[in-house]
């Protein structure tokens, strides 16, 4: 019997959005510059709607505010690294001082 090729495990996070302005352009930004550093594909949701981590104008598009959850689903070789990466990204509220 054939074996069935491996599909990629996913990971995932339920993160809250604690900064004051939520995910806006820099938080976005910061975020895609973390995602890109590694070899994971990269999902975020939020009230029904997925984008790519790796989207700044998409992330913008979640209207995720402070005190919402996002959920970051990461795939590949990589997946959990950057899972991690990102959710303490987002838990130190993008490292924006306000």
């Amino acid at each position: 019997m054939a074996e069935a090729a491996a599909q990629p495990a996913s990971h995932q996070a339920d993160v809250e959005i604690v900064n004051q302005r939520g995910l806006h352009a820099r938080a976005a930004a910061k975020f895609v510059t973390v995602a890109e550093k590694f070899d994971a594909g990269v999902d975020v949701t939020h009230a029904g709607m997925t984008v790519s981590g790796h989207s700044i104008m998409g992330l913008m598009m979640l209207g995720a505010g402070r005190g919402e959850t996002v959920t970051i689903t990461t795939s590949g070789p990589q997946g959990p690294q950057v899972l991690r990466a990102l959710t303490r990204l987002v838990g130190a509220g993008f490292d924006e001082d306000d």
